[in-house]
């Protein structure tokens, strides 16, 4: 900036240059572009009662919404939180819900923004949600969220955040956003499309979604083995002679030893996985030196719901030679640690840099030595909900740092199928995964067709 630009704030991204962009976009607009504040009937924000105070609190009843639950357009009634009337009609009644309201994230997760609708009252908020109440002679509720959460309207909402940390936006800042107001007819036509936009995009989601959930134990359906039921008794007797293997009261329970008692009865299941595959074995190394580049692959690298995707980065061998799991292309990982485990992180590592690569301590490596046995069916058949459920059975360590044994996965029962059997179930999985991306791509690139329709609606 020039020194003479008397800026009015001296704050880089509130001065950034795209800003006197989005000003010459807005002046152009076909309409009149007031100020949020101008809009206004009242803005308040609410509080979080004292945690330590359960008797604030309540079972149902009142909802009480946190950033969690206001995503893009609507509000989402996911790990839900209620308080007490008393606290909804006493301390918080300033931030007390009306159908219509518009509310706002101010703080962390800045500019999302939805509609409140009847059957979400009563209902109240906590100190990092704004409650709009706007004058709907001048602008429709559904009208104001739809510009705030487009891609115009995020960013112009966010140039007047501040803190560092933990950014959040003011009274001041809020009333201050741009509103490229049209006639009210328009903005009806405006949000019209894009309900029905939204209702394409969440008929797409919930049908990968339900493609995905097939899939949980695919496998054991195929084999003909029955889903085991979720059990999680925490009583249950075990006899004397039925505890060679480990004085360990969660390895015994009924849900992991029916599971297990199934797999063996299967009539092909007559060996376990150790008879097939190689559980933590070393990776050749011995022709590489310290500066040559190898893959790395970090937990978070590695996607949640057993899809197998993952990336890795290169590193100079030097590097993550000590303190990391080797393994090589072809080799499984299956993360051991609570909560990646139960999350499904797993993945089967090809295209690494000269073969090898390093990752978290927190994987099993499995390494397929038998013939006729296919790594991507025991990538399958391990990462399935029942297998995981049962692993956790097994957990061993302080809460928190729990880790599933290779011993698990080394006495598992594994079916010796045929190996065409093996790539034919492969393949139906992957069919239905490869079906769910397609899914979900269409849905986020007509959602996006969508947004870019509505703001050229708005800004011409």
């Amino acid at each position: 900036m020039r020194r003479g630009d008397n800026p009015e704030r001296l704050d880089a991204r509130f001065n950034h240059p795209r800003y006197g962009l989005w000003r010459g976009r807005l002046a152009a607009a076909p309409t009149d572009t007031p100020d949020l504040g101008s809009l206004l009937l009242s803005i308040s924000s609410g509080a979080t009662p004292q945690r330590s105070d359960e008797s604030l609190y309540a079972t149902a009843g009142v909802k009480f919404f946190r950033i969690m639950n206001v995503e893009d357009g609507e509000i989402v009634e996911r790990d839900l939180k209620h308080i007490a009337a008393g606290v909804h009609s006493g301390d918080l009644s300033r931030s007390q819900l009306e159908s219509g309201d518009v509310l706002l994230t101010i703080t962390g997760r800045v500019g999302s923004a939805a509609v409140v609708r009847g059957e979400h009252l009563p209902a109240n908020i906590n100190q990092h949600i704004a409650r709009l109440r706007v004058d709907r002679e001048r602008c429709r509720p559904e009208f104001l969220s739809e510009w705030l959460n487009c891609p115009a309207g995020l960013d112009l909402s966010n140039r007047g955040v501040s803190g560092g940390t933990r950014i959040a936006l003011d009274y001041s800042a809020v009333r201050s956003i741009p509103i490229p107001l049209p006639a009210l007819a328009e903005q009806d036509r405006l949000v019209a499309a894009m309900d029905a936009a939204r209702w394409e995009r969440r008929e797409k989601l919930a049908a990968a979604d339900g493609l995905l959930a097939g899939l949980d134990d695919f496998v054991l359906g195929e084999l003909g083995i029955a889903r085991p039921a979720v059990e999680g008794r925490r009583v249950f007797g075990v006899r004397l002679g039925q505890m060679a293997d480990r004085l360990a009261p969660p390895f015994y329970a009924p849900e992991l030893q029916t599971f297990l008692n199934q797999l063996r009865a299967h009539p092909a299941v007559s060996k376990t996985l150790r008879d097939y595959v190689a559980i933590n074995p070393p990776a050749d190394i011995s022709g590489l030196d310290d500066e040559d580049v190898v893959g790395f692959i970090p937990m978070p690298a590695v996607s949640d719901g057993a899809t197998g995707e993952y990336s890795f980065t290169e590193r100079p061998m030097g590097e993550v030679r000590k303190g990391y799991t080797p393994f090589a292309d072809g080799d499984i990982l299956w993360a051991k640690i609570t909560p990646c485990m139960q999350n499904g992180k797993s993945c089967i590592v090809e295209g690494l840099p000269n073969g090898v690569g390093f990752g978290s301590t927190e994987f099993h490596t499995l390494r397929v030595t038998a013939p006729g046995v296919s790594k991507e069916f025991v990538k399958e058949f391990i990462s399935q909900s029942a297998v995981r459920r049962a692993a956790a059975c097994t957990f061993s360590g302080s809460a928190g740092q729990q880790r599933v044994s290779a011993d698990f996965l080394a006495n598992l029962p594994f079916p010796d199928i045929s190996l065409a059997r093996q790539r034919e179930i492969v393949a139906t999985i992957e069919a239905a995964r490869s079906q769910a991306r397609r899914l979900r791509a269409e849905a986020e690139a007509g959602w996006t067709a969508a947004k870019g329709q509505f703001e050229k609606g708005v800004l011409g």
